[in-house]
């Protein structure tokens, strides 16, 4: 019984001393993952001083721990708490070699590489892009420009129509007279407008060259504007000098029919007007500077010169 009770005895002690080492063992080996990893840390450390300090930066400033960090390593402590840590030693720690430098210069030249051929690609893309667009400007100016000169030549082919229905126009309704037809406008407008209607239509102001013309123009605006007298626009002016009648076409003046006061008899004596009748206005022309457009006379055919803004109607004459 006594060999028994000291083999049972011996047998516990075997249990127990193994169980013991085996906890020996699975905290040594806790401890040899948290020295690789410290060691991995400090070795990535050094390494990133060593580069920088050729690379002439400043030193390398780590990430700041999270404020949780604290407790994350409190609690840990707590759950490994009776547990002996071991510090890494630090003549077991591998230096940064300068292959491992060159190493990292390298893989981040190739970043660098890579970013910046994906940014050309991004430029010929762009490139490409805008010479698609300035092609398509080009077109659209060409097109632009076609249609401003279609635009053009309609727009002239419709005043060469209005010129030639004005021509038809004027000799169809007004008086023919030689080789022009004279046509009356019973619209109210300064000397310059009516010469631009007038250009408009095809034709011009009135201009008599004769005795002949002016006769027969003075016989028209009478039977069209009678029993009433109205001055109506001739074209006729001395803007370009004192006294220098010209046509609206710069020919010079040769016929003129300025109005005359008649003689005014004494008292009975017969007058133009009736007796004792006072003269209808002084010799023409009595503008100066002031009034430099000749108008006729309705009524009896005669010139007077007046302002050239004043608005009068007028009479155009049209070749035939």
């Amino acid at each position: 019984m006594q060999w028994v009770w000291v083999l049972g005895s011996l047998l516990a002690l075997g249990s127990f001393s193994a169980g013991k080492d085996q906890k020996g063992l699975g905290r040594k080996e806790k401890g040899g993952r948290r020295d690789a990893q410290a060691a991995e840390q400090v070795r990535e450390s050094l390494m990133l001083k060593q580069l920088q300090e050729a690379l002439e930066l400043s030193p390398f400033q780590g990430p700041e721990s999270p404020a949780g960090a604290p407790e994350a390593e409190g609690a840990q402590g707590e759950e490994d708490e009776g547990e002996p840590t071991v510090s890494p030693t630090p003549g077991l720690m591998p230096s940064p070699t300068p292959e491992d430098a060159i190493s990292y210069v390298l893989g981040r030249l190739t970043g660098l590489d890579t970013g910046l051929h994906q940014l050309h690609v991004r430029l010929y893309t762009l490139d490409a892009r805008v010479a698609e667009l300035s092609r398509g400007l080009q077109l659209l100016r060409k097109e632009a420009r076609d249609t401003r000169e279609a635009l053009e030549a309609l727009e002239e082919a419709q005043k060469q129509g209005q010129r030639d229905r004005g021509r038809l126009e004027g000799c169809l309704k007004g008086l023919r007279l030689g080789h022009k037809c004279f046509l009356l406008f019973r619209d109210f407008q300064a000397q310059s407008a009516a010469h631009a209607h007038c250009g408009a239509r095809g034709g011009s102001l009135a201009m008599p060259a004769d005795q002949a013309q002016m006769e027969g123009l003075t016989r028209y605006l009478k039977a069209a504007l009678a029993p009433y007298n109205w001055p109506v626009w001739l074209g006729i002016h001395d803007r370009r000098a004192e006294g220098l009648y010209l046509f609206e076409n710069s020919q010079r003046v040769s016929f003129f029919a300025w109005h005359r006061a008649p003689l005014v008899g004494g008292p009975g004596a017969p007058t133009p007007h009736g007796p004792g009748h006072p003269a209808l206005g002084p010799d023409q022309p009595n503008g100066r500077e002031q009034e430099n457009c000749v108008a006729q006379a309705s009524d009896d055919g005669s010139w007077w010169d007046h302002d050239c803004e004043r608005r009068f109607y007028y009479v155009c004459e049209f070749p035939q």
